[in-house]
């Protein structure tokens, strides 16, 4: 049987950006630094690092947000960098992109509703489609009853519901792939918990690609098949995510593992 081609490739990409150093002085910042990474459909892949890795970075480069120095970002076999701006729009209602802060990421004078409807919207379905939809993808992730949920505000939420929210405009069109910018951060260990069982939960449902980033090792073996690890714009190991976190071959995964030690003995095998 003939394996399915990837949902996203991105092949020796680079990103370089002009520092101002003084009135007369610059001086060049490598973001990202020749990564290359395939992203199968249905599968998790987690990119971890510290804070200036180059993981958000990548993030916008896969969404088309930015356009790569060198190299190639490929969705579903096309090239973006070579897509017109409304081709590029049409191959973006394909992507979903789920920040850190669920709050920030909230319209405040949205409804609950009315935020998970957004990308139906903007592709131009019916509203009669859009209610059904929206009930649906509410209540996937435990926000029920739906009708109740859909008209609150996000300021009457907890944060964990808030990002329920997010998961829930994110799977709403169901996206092929989805890029989940450090979600769990600001959330307390069990209410992280939960996010990461309905990231696993949509994946195994709708058979969507994600790429988890991250900082934490912990979370990253906790929901990812292979992690990808980042240091200064560039991948230092890459594997399945319980060879990387038993057998690391790199020292500054070892680093990462030394300061996850206690949060990784929780994690299910």
């Amino acid at each position: 049987m003939t394996p399915a081609p990837p949902v996203l490739e991105l092949d020796a990409v680079s990103r370089r950006y002009r520092s101002r150093r003084g009135p007369r002085r610059q001086a060049e910042v490598v973001a990202v630094d020749g990564v290359s990474l395939t992203v199968q459909p249905a599968e998790i892949v987690a990119v971890v690092g510290e804070s200036g890795a180059g993981k958000t970075t990548l993030a916008r480069l896969i969404l088309g947000l930015e356009r790569p120095d060198t190299g190639a970002v490929r969705f579903d076999g096309r090239d973006l960098t070579s897509l017109r701006r409304s081709e590029l729009r049409a191959v973006r209602q394909r992507m979903h992109l789920v920040f850190q802060d669920p709050y920030q990421s909230l319209h405040p004078g949205m409804r609950v509703g009315e935020i998970v409807a957004e990308p139906l919207a903007v592709r131009g379905d019916a509203r009669a489609v859009r209610g059904a939809a929206v009930t649906r993808a509410l209540e996937e992730v435990a926000l029920q009853p739906a009708a109740s949920m859909g008209r609150r505000f996000p300021h009457q939420l907890s944060g964990g519901q808030r990002q329920r929210v997010a998961l829930a405009r994110a799977m709403v069109a169901r996206p092929e792939l989805v890029i989940a910018d450090e979600p769990t951060s600001m959330l307390d260990a069990s209410v992280c918990a939960g996010i990461l069982d309905l990231v696993l939960a949509m994946r195994d449902r709708h058979r969507t690609a994600f790429v988890y980033i991250t900082h934490d090792l912990a979370v990253a073996r906790w929901v990812s098949d292979r992690m990808v690890v980042m240091r200064n714009g560039q991948v230092v190991e890459t594997g399945a995510s319980d060879d990387v976190v038993h057998r690391p071959t790199a020292d500054y995964t070892r680093l990462l593992l030394a300061a996850s030690e206690g949060e990784l003995d929780q994690v299910p095998s």
